[in-house]
């Protein structure tokens, strides 16, 4: 049955299956990982032992944050997707489609910033194309590829994960529902919180990248001797992030609920919006597997670096499915399919 396209927002599996990936153009040997689900980046083959890690992403823009808070959220998701394979940043290519309301000073403020966080990360803006035109309007105002440039033997992808493998994740769930309905709706969170705790709920937006988590995991180590898979937590959370390394890597898990930590932030500002933080979106949120003689020392590794993780659970054969429990119960995870994010923030902004 051929499936229909979205209302809104990224197309589904099916449509993935049915039209995208028996068309990828010309087939070429080099290509160590292409287009697959659950999967990033891709990897490409340099030769003496040297890959290239590419992702490519919207430029994501929102003005009502302020250009300060939209530069540093724009490049922080396109970075981390690419720090994922384990490797820095090394390169972006961006390209503008500026809305035509946008003027000098707002573009360059916006682009101020742009680069003052690629040069940070340590990425050079290498090409690019930058324009106004009829029919651009903001959140999104082009589109950029991130990439990275390292040794083939210290990329890992989502479909690297090991059975007996421990499962961390950094920061907890809805980090980036939480931080967008703070910023967005400040003063419904500080009638309900009141002013000091709206305040601190603004901070988790600074919380919404995974690039120092990813490289801070990887330093560890990376395949049989640490890290064998991340992915961050965008599109349906905490939930669906498991789910989708799981399925990228042909494998079950097991986790404890109960071992994931929920700030008490977050699990108000969810509370307040009517969202299951653990089925939220949640950029800022790292998924990794480890080899569990390295599993301590990675979460040492990123509490040293002020990041909250922990162990929350073990990669198990597919045929042991994927199970959480709560309170020693047992329950199946499932793919949540549709983020609470967006109908509870399309509400909120109706003023219901």
């Amino acid at each position: 049955m051929a499936a229909e396209m979205p209302e809104i927002g990224k197309v589904s599996s099916e449509i993935f299956d049915q039209i995208i990936l028996p068309h990828l153009g010309r087939r070429r040997p080099e290509i160590l990982v292409g287009p697959q689900h659950g999967v990033d980046v891709a990897v490409v083959d340099l030769g003496h032992n040297q890959v290239m890690v590419t992702t490519t992403d919207p430029v994501f823009v929102v003005p009502p944050y302020g250009w300060e808070r939209s530069a540093w959220f724009a490049i922080h998701i396109l970075a981390s997707d690419a720090v994922t394979s384990g490797l820095a940043p090394t390169y972006i290519t961006i390209d503008l489609n500026l809305p035509l309301g946008m003027n000098r000073h707002e573009f360059a403020l916006l682009w101020e910033v742009m680069h003052r966080e690629c040069d940070k990360i340590g990425m050079a803006v290498i090409s690019g194309h930058t324009g106004r035109y009829e029919g651009c309007n903001y959140p999104m105002i082009g589109g950029a590829t991130v990439i990275c440039i390292g040794p083939a033997d210290k990329y890992v992808t989502p479909n690297m994960a090991q059975i007996g493998d421990a499962v961390i994740i950094t920061k907890g769930p809805a980090i980036e529902a939480s931080g967008l309905f703070a910023v967005t709706f400040p003063q419904k969170v500080a009638a309900a919180y009141g002013d000091a705790f709206a305040k601190a709920a603004e901070q988790i937006f600074w919380q919404m990248s995974v690039v120092e988590d990813a490289l801070t995991a990887a330093a560890v180590g990376v395949r049989e001797n640490g890290v064998t898979a991340m992915h961050d937590a965008t599109e349906c959370g905490v939930w669906g992030g498991l789910f989708e390394v799981a399925q990228a890597s042909n494998v079950g898990m097991i986790i404890d609920k109960d071992k994931i930590m929920l700030p008490e932030t977050v699990k108000k500002v969810c509370e307040l919006f009517k969202i299951d933080p653990y089925s939220s979106i949640s950029e800022g949120t790292l998924i990794l597997t480890c080899r569990p003689h390295k599993a301590k020392e990675v979460v040492a590794r990123l509490g040293d670096k002020g990041i909250l993780a922990g162990i929350i659970g073990e990669v198990v054969e597919k045929s042991k499915g994927m199970h959480y429990f709560e309170n020693n119960k047992s329950y199946q995870l499932v793919h949540p399919k549709v983020d609470p994010f967006w109908g509870a923030f399309g509400k909120a902004a109706e003023g219901k």
